[in-house]
């Protein structure tokens, strides 16, 4: 029981200082993707200090700038490397939301794999710390800034894995919004075919996109359902409770890709955010009164933290 209870503090610390360190960044630079930090704090916290089997980060606390595409003189870098080695019982972790890329960062910090001041280089001209993530940038293995291929690449991987005889398991990060895109659907129909129960995949369902709430754009439907019916092992949870992740987590799907619907709330600790409905996928200050406002929110925040 006592370690049962060490662990959801230590993922509820790093989520809190995950919002408080995106928010910070947010304030300080006059706007960002704020809600995407408020959504998906806990789940980026619950991978990487509980649900991920990951080895030390291999890559410098200081992220280097970006050498140029790889070729004669220029070796190939990945943004894997702050994940750890590659090793048959290791765990792979595939990076889709390639705009969460900021959440994605301060998680890296908050585990102790990156350098605070790596976070100084973030959306700056030659840097690796990049404002949409690309395979180079720390934590992802993949460029997944169109969205949806990220999922068709986790399962080649999570595929050439189980011929090998590895016993580690790849996980995905998701957002619904992939599941407008075909290419998904093609990729979750191939998971099913091969039984691949090496794959475990969480999707932040926030419900939002760039233009507005996900039902005006495209709706969805269902995903539990949808998913279910296309040979998944897909369950609906509260997306802050990192309690329900880690029992979906431990679940024998019988074969099945492993599906978690992290049904998020994308103003979580910022209430102030309600206000900028409907568009809250990416920040912006209306007035100097609205940073005021913020800041005043923030200020709070950074005193609970």
């Amino acid at each position: 029981m006592k370690a049962e209870i060490k662990w959801t503090e230590e993922v509820k610390r790093v989520a809190a200082k995950i919002r408080l360190r995106g928010f910070q960044y947010v304030m300080e630079n006059n706007g960002g993707y704020l809600s995407q930090i408020c959504s998906s704090a806990e789940m980026l916290a619950y991978l990487y200090i509980r649900g991920m089997n990951l080895g030390p980060s291999t890559a410098p606390m200081i992220p280097e700038p970006f050498k140029g595409v790889p070729g004669e003189g220029r070796p190939y870098v990945s943004g894997a490397d702050y994940n750890g080695p590659k090793g048959p019982e290791l765990d792979r972790f595939i990076f889709s939301p390639a705009h969460y890329a900021l959440p994605l960062y301060v998680a890296l910090i908050e585990a102790g794999r990156m350098s605070p001041e790596g976070l100084a280089e973030f959306n700056q001209d030659g840097s690796t710390v990049e404002l949409i993530s690309a395979e180079h940038s720390p934590g992802a293995e993949v460029t997944s800034g169109s969205l949806a291929q990220a999922l068709s690449v986790a399962g080649g991987i999570a595929l050439a894995r189980r011929l090998k005889g590895d016993s580690g398991t790849t996980w995905v990060m998701m957002s619904d919004g992939e599941f407008q895109e075909g290419q998904t659907w093609e990729a979750v129909q191939a998971l099913a075919n091969y039984k691949l129960d090496n794959i475990k995949v969480i999707v932040d369902v926030n419900e939002q996109q760039c233009d507005g709430p996900m039902e005006s754009v495209m709706a969805i439907g269902s995903l539990e359902d949808k998913l279910n019916a296309f040979g998944a092992y897909a369950v609906d949870v509260d997306g802050h409770d990192i309690e329900a992740f880690d029992r979906l987590a431990q679940t024998d799907t019988g074969g099945k890709p492993l599906f978690i619907l992290a049904r998020t709330n994308p103003t979580q600790g910022v209430e102030l955010m309600e206000t900028k409905r409907p568009t809250l996928h990416y920040l912006r200050f209306s007035s100097q009164e609205e940073k005021d406002g913020f800041q005043k929110a923030y200020d709070a925040m950074a005193k609970e933290v």
